[in-house]
């Protein structure tokens, strides 16, 4: 609980700060508001090309693209320490500060920055979550509502994880590694989509390496009433456990890699 009072406190004072310059930050918010706009515009209009992709309608492609924007934009809202701002502390040598303080070198990693302009990016998902819910005809029900609540935490930690692949690789080579951003990001815009419209090196590659499929699609297939693979319900509920699993690994490699870190002496 000290921890989690401590993250909340810094992150608190990282929003203030951030709000010192008012003209700024609204001007950035506004970019991040058009960018993520322009990506529902790309859903809006293969929606308006073609009635379905697959099985899929085009109210799903939204409920779809909500759960990824969302959970991938809370990340980088409250864990930037990990999804931007690490590689330049190793290039800098402000990791070494860390070493020597009386908390996790992690906790401190996810206490040193956040991303408020990102709340822009999260009401473009909120607003596809709720378009797509609707024109879908989902009727709402708590085993539902919790499913999705789990299902977007459980990829905020597996967003994370895959996150600190480049962390790890940092602490090594000092720069960062461009081919992790294949995963990140790019599993982003992939899976922003159903995973069973792509080929099966790609849905391999997003079950077992960056499992997406486990942790957003399956609980949002069976949300829409459409079990993906035909799996049973239950699974809704055990596959996001994934983003733990792959958290917990992560974490553990993180402070391996600690263990043969080498200042750059910045």
């Amino acid at each position: 609980m000290n921890i989690l009072r401590l993250y909340f406190k810094s992150i608190g004072m990282l929003l203030r700060s951030h709000l010192q310059y008012p003209g700024s930050f609204f001007m950035q918010t506004l970019a991040q508001l058009v960018m993520e706009g322009g990506e529902m515009m790309v859903v809006i209009l293969i929606v308006d090309r073609f009635e379905n992709l697959a099985e899929w309608s085009g109210s799903n492609l939204y409920f779809f693209f909500g759960m990824m924007a969302v959970s991938f934009y809370l990340t980088e809202l409250f864990g930037r320490g990990i999804t931007g701002d690490f590689p330049g502390m190793v290039r800098t040598g402000r990791l070494d500060t860390f070493l020597v303080r009386p908390r996790g070198v992690l906790t401190q990693v996810l206490c040193g920055g956040t991303d408020p302009r990102r709340i822009t990016c999260i009401a473009v998902g909120v607003a596809a979550l709720i378009m797509g819910s609707r024109l879908s005809g989902i009727v709402w029900t708590p085993l539902k509502a919790l499913a999705l609540v789990e299902s977007i935490a459980m990829s905020c930690l597996l967003i994370l994880g895959l996150f600190m692949i480049e962390g790890i690789f940092c602490i090594y080579s000092v720069k960062s590694v461009e081919l992790v951003n294949a995963i990140t990001y790019g599993g982003k815009s992939a899976c922003q989509y159903p995973i069973d419209i792509y080929p099966t090196p790609l849905r391999a590659l997003f079950t077992v390496v960056a499992p997406f499929s486990l942790t957003m699609h399956v609980p949002a297939s069976w949300i829409l009433g459409k079990p993906l693979y035909g799996w049973p319900s239950w699974t809704a509920f055990v596959t996001p456990l994934s983003g733990v699993l792959v958290f917990a690994i992560m974490t553990c490699l993180f402070h391996l890699a600690l263990r043969h870190y080498r200042s750059t002496g910045s």
